[in-house]
This record gives structure tokens, sequence and C-alpha cells, in this order.
């Protein structure tokens, strides 16, 4: 299953689960990364890392390292 840090810009998914139960990863379980939440790719930074994601009507940065911990599965989007 793909992690999040393999998305590019403008991809969808949907969250299926956070790996880990330290510090960070419940973190990122309270700032909404739960399971069948929806997220979209916004843009890298320049050198790749960061990466800004929407979710939930907000936008999120997050760091490769934390982005690795959430595994997702890809939308495919209908035009």
């Amino acid at each position: 299953m793909p992690v999040l840090s393999e998305l590019k810009a403008g991809e969808l998914a949907v969250v299926r689960s956070v790996d880990g139960a330290d510090e960070v990863s419940l973190r990122l379980l309270d700032l909404g990364m739960l399971p069948g939440t929806g997220v979209r790719v916004v843009r890298r930074a320049p050198l790749g890392d960061p990466v800004v994601y929407e979710l939930r009507g907000y936008q999120l940065c997050l760091r490769g390292s934390e982005a690795r911990r959430i595994q997702v599965e890809r939308e495919d989007v209908a035009e």
C-alpha cells in the first residue's frame, strides 16, 4: 500500500492507517489523518520537502518522515 509521501502534486487519496503509537503518530491522528479521510497533495517545497496537503477543509504541511507513516489508497478522479 502506498504512503502519503509517494503522492505527486494534485493527486487524491484516502487515509487507510497511521503507523506507530508514538507522539508523532498520535499527533497526526489529532490533526485529522484518520482512516477514511480524503487528502489532496497541494504542492511541494522547492527541494521536495515539506509538502502541503489539504484535508477536512484546511491545509497541513508535513515533512516526508511524517508523511511516510500514513498509508493511503489512491483515488481515481472522474472528469
